[in-house]
């Protein structure tokens, strides 16, 4: 049995959790700086480093308390030390540092994205069976993996500009509907029609690759020409139309990999995987298998990074107390 002590500190989330064998939850603290940097309509780095080192010892503290296990239960502690802000990772690798020298514990480096895809194995009902098509959809990525087996990746498609959650949250501001904005034009969609107005999607013939940047100006220019003339502008319409395109746009080029590698599976990861209509359109479409973890742990947290180091762990993975951040850190 390994029991891994996980500390999560990419962005904006102070999270930490212990995790069994890679698969059961005992204990996965998060404190969210949502209502911190809702004020700035984004997150703002500094701020967000600040707020690690207010939070990072007690939720480490409720963590420990939460599941019941004694420093010396640990088998290891493992940190996120990319992608993400370089700021908020040195938080989380110098607290896992520490953690790792004084209670004498294996120190394991994971990576965020990584992470994202292990969130499926904290499913009780989720089986894999490789290889397995990963859609990594967050703020800062929107990558195609192919997973070929634990800790075997390769990175089949990409954005090449605004990630799918940037572009929500982009939308949102123009729209006026607040921050983040993901859930926002999902609540605003939920009382419009997408199909009222006609909206354009970039397909990028030819390969895997992404591209939401022209549909967040498009809505940025329909708004404006809306506004100059003097009409409503039907707002709800606008969040359900650009939602409709970013998640026909996620699902159809991801489909369409799956007829170019043999995979027998697909997995949705990252903050963007908790919404709705992408899960739905995801399952009227896709004759394969589709897992996507409970929303909660669609975004960062610290028990798939715990999962995901349970992995490297038994397969004998060991960071030294030299590990660094890397901000701009890939997968596959």
């Amino acid at each position: 049995m390994t029991l891994i002590l996980a500390i999560e500190t990419s962005c904006d989330e102070t999270a930490v959790a212990v995790v069994e064998d890679g698969r059961r939850i005992l204990s996965n603290v998060v404190a969210s700086q949502v209502e911190v940097h809702a004020a700035y309509g984004g997150i703002v780095p500094e701020v967000a480093s600040r707020q690690h080192l207010l939070w990072a010892i007690p939720v480490l503290e409720q963590a420990m308390a939460e599941s019941d296990v004694a420093w010396n239960d640990l088998s290891a502690v493992a940190v996120t030390h990319g992608p993400g802000l370089a700021g908020s990772l040195l938080v989380g690798v110098n607290l896992a540092k520490g953690l790792s020298l004084a209670h004498s514990l294996p120190l394991l480096g994971i990576n965020h994205l990584e992470g994202h895809i292990y969130a499926n194995w904290l499913e009780p009902d989720f089986e894999p069976f490789f290889p397995i098509l990963c859609l990594l959809v967050s703020g800062a990525h929107s990558d195609l993996v192919l997973m070929e087996g634990h800790g075997r990746y390769r990175l089949v498609g990409r954005t090449r500009d605004d990630a799918a959650g940037e572009a929500f949250d982009k939308a949102a501001r123009i729209l006026g509907l607040g921050y983040p904005g993901g859930p926002s034009i999902q609540k605003s969609a939920t009382g419009g029609d997408p199909r009222r107005v006609p909206f354009p999607r970039a397909w990028l013939r030819g390969n895997n690759d992404f591209s939401f940047s022209g549909m967040k100006t498009a809505l940025l220019r329909l708004y404006q020409r809306l506004e100059a003339s003097g009409q409503e502008v039907p707002v709800n319409d606008l969040a359900a139309a650009f939602q409709l395109a970013v998640v026909e746009v996620l699902v159809q080029k991801t489909l369409r990999a799956t007829k170019q590698f043999p995979v027998a599976q697909i997995v949705l990861g990252g903050g963007v995987a908790a919404n709705l209509l992408l899960r739905e359109t995801f399952r009227e479409r896709s004759d394969l298998p589709l897992y996507c973890a409970r929303p909660a742990l669609c975004t960062d947290n610290a028990a798939m990074i715990a999962s995901a180091a349970h992995f490297r762990f038994i397969e004998g993975e060991r960071a030294s107390l030299d590990l660094d951040v890397y901000p701009n850190l890939r997968l596959g």
